[in-house]
């Protein structure tokens, strides 16, 4: 299964893409998407179609079959949060124009999968991304946070499966005996 992970922002988007066979994770490819048309106010929606573009190219390039997006953090500029949550309706729309089901992730549950502490620094998250991908090379602090998110998201079906698994077989027993 590919999971691609992405880390919404305005200026930068990262995206993330994984291989999962098994408990085995791969790093495919990463990178930042960068909107690049315009930096003024009026230009929201010109930026907004720029990333756009370059998610849905990531998608076709790389067809993966999950993808997981980062919950906004909010903070006290509520006009940077706004902004964000923008950024982040691109990288819900994307994956949904694909066909796909986006699994969301809160930073802290992010970080606690991926490193085993909900409060972990960037740091922290990207040397557990380095050694979970032997040999990765990122693209950038946006694109390690979206190899996380992936690894997060990797994980969580992971469970789901096992659980699903599980829930199957007892229910096969309770009508075989």
């Amino acid at each position: 299964m590919r999971v691609l992970g992405i880390d919404p922002g305005l200026r930068n988007l990262g995206w993330g893409v994984i291989d999962v066979t098994g408990a085995r994770l791969t790093h495919v490819a990463n990178g930042i998407c960068h909107s690049t048309a315009g930096e003024g106010e009026g230009d929201m929606g010109f930026r907004l179609a720029d990333l756009h573009a370059q998610l849905t190219e990531v998608f076709r390039r790389y067809a993966p079959d999950a993808a997981a997006v980062e919950h906004t953090f909010v903070n006290k500029d509520a006009v940077a949060t706004l902004k964000l949550g923008q950024a982040r309706g691109v990288a819900l729309l994307v994956p949904a124009q694909f066909g796909l089901s986006v699994g969301e992730y809160a930073p802290n549950a992010v970080k606690k999968c991926v490193v085993g502490v909900g409060h972990a620094d960037k740091g922290q998250v990207e040397h557990m991304v380095r050694i979970q991908l032997p040999g990765v090379i990122m693209a950038g602090p946006d694109a390690s946070d979206a190899l996380a998110i992936a690894i997060c998201h990797a994980h969580h079906m992971q469970s789901a499966g096992r659980l699903t698994a599980a829930l199957k077989s007892a229910q096969l027993r309770k009508a075989a005996g």
